[in-house]
């Protein structure tokens, strides 16, 4: 999404410094050469029209807190956004801040329960759930739960859990040992609640060190 967000400020004439997150600087850096090619290829792109940083938190707050940034695109957690906001409001600089998306989906009785399952099971188990357009929740008409919801837990059981660089893994795997725990903990909060959790157990791949874990399907009372 940032990188989209740098390009369409390149395209207005504004130079853009790209921190992405420490746990993902290949990507960030694959996606700057593809932009260097592409401005190359253009032939009249001005030199440092996009930079990348490759830092924790405290080049985070750097950008933040510099006074020649004037604009502020971030995407992370609320937690995130509470620093970051007062901190831009003090300057005056602007921000634009996506945060804790917590996606839903609606199935009606008039649904094409076919469709519906395939698109539920992309948005919510797609790049292992991931990513900020992820589906994390669904609410299913009474009159069509008992149809589809079993359904769709039998898509959670069956999908393939691996190595995303093979054609057969649909699932890979998350990105570390504190984004498991994070998904453990909210499924042990939500049994404490009485939800009936479907999935959710690590895979073992002869790995210790990654983190491959089955899709979980949670069913919370009404």
């Amino acid at each position: 999404r940032l990188k989209i967000a740098s390009q369409a400020s390149a395209v207005c004439g504004d130079a853009v410094v790209w921190k992405p997150s420490e746990k993902t600087p290949l990507t960030a850096l694959a996606c700057e050469a593809i932009f260097k090619r592409a401005a190359e290829r253009f032939g009249d792109a001005p030199e440092g029209l996009t930079s990348v940083l490759i830092g924790d938190r405290a080049v985070g707050e750097i950008l933040v807190d510099h006074p020649k940034v004037p604009l502020v695109s971030a995407t992370g957690s609320t937690r995130m956004g509470r620093d970051v906001g007062p901190r831009l409001a003090k300057r005056f600089a602007r921000a634009v801040l996506e945060l804790g998306g917590n996606n839903a989906g609606i199935v009606c009785p008039t649904a094409d329960l076919d469709m519906a399952l395939r698109a539920i099971a992309f948005g919510a188990m797609g790049t292992a759930g991931q990513r900020c357009t992820t589906l994390r929740r669904l609410f299913v008409h009474e009159s069509i739960y008992d149809a589809f919801v079993p359904r769709l837990k039998k898509a959670y059981e069956s999908v393939s859990v691996g190595n995303p660089l093979e054609t057969s893994a649909l699932v890979g795997p998350l990105i570390d040992k504190a984004a498991f725990d994070s998904m453990q903990n909210a499924l042990k909060e939500a049994a404490a609640h009485d939800g009936r959790v479907t999935g959710g157990t690590r895979v073992d791949n002869g790995h210790p060190d990654a983190y491959y874990v089955r899709p979980a399907l949670v069913e919370m009372p009404k």
